[in-house]
């Protein structure tokens, strides 16, 4: 029983750092990733859809991210799409594909996307310490309907608080790595 919750508390929380890592992945740095893109919706048959759906992203040097849709009649919708998304992109088509060059970050726009890094980390550090709670919780009623001693309880909790402390650890590194990524010049 406690070794079920414990893995099932780890899993999430390997699940909470990897969703991390694709949502920074968003976040626009000074280089070109077909992540920064692949989750715009546009319209198409009435749907909206995720880009990454109806085209395919490709990058084109380190600058540069080529959009080729599957349905040219979408091109002019996924070009919109791409215009209306906060990432402040301009994309331009030829008819067949559409290029989006990705610009150099200035350092003021730099700054905010690292504050915007650290309040999606903590954010995740919450829910990482909002999973030990529940677990914590769990544990808890093991012990008061008598399944585990205290001593097992103990050992499950402190277990728990390693597995978390990981967990924070790995959040962070993940956010560093991010904010080294967009303070490259």
């Amino acid at each position: 029983m406690i070794n079920e919750i414990l893995l099932k508390t780890e899993e999430k929380m390997q699940n909470s750092s990897k969703g991390l890592k694709i949502e920074l992945a968003t976040i626009r740095s000074g280089r070109a990733t077909p992540a920064l893109i692949e989750h715009i919706k546009t319209e198409y048959a009435g749907i909206a859809t995720p880009l990454n759906q109806l085209a395919r992203i490709s990058v084109s040097g380190a600058r540069l991210l080529v959009v080729q849709p599957w349905d040219r009649e979408s091109l002019h919708n996924i070009e919109k799409a791409i215009l209306k998304s906060d990432l402040g992109l301009n994309p331009s088509s030829d008819g067949n594909v559409i290029r989006i060059n990705i610009p150099p970050l200035s350092e003021e726009r730099r700054e905010e996307l690292v504050k915007a890094v650290r309040k999606r980390v903590e954010e995740r550090k919450i829910a990482i310490r909002n999973l030990r709670r529940d677990a914590l919780a769990d544990l808890k009623d093991l012990e008061k309907s008598k399944s585990i001693s205290q001593d097992d309880f103990k050992r499950a909790q402190d277990k728990l608080q390693k597995l978390t402390d990981g967990a924070i650890v790995d959040a962070e590194q993940i956010g560093r790595d991010k904010e080294a990524e967009l303070m490259e010049a």
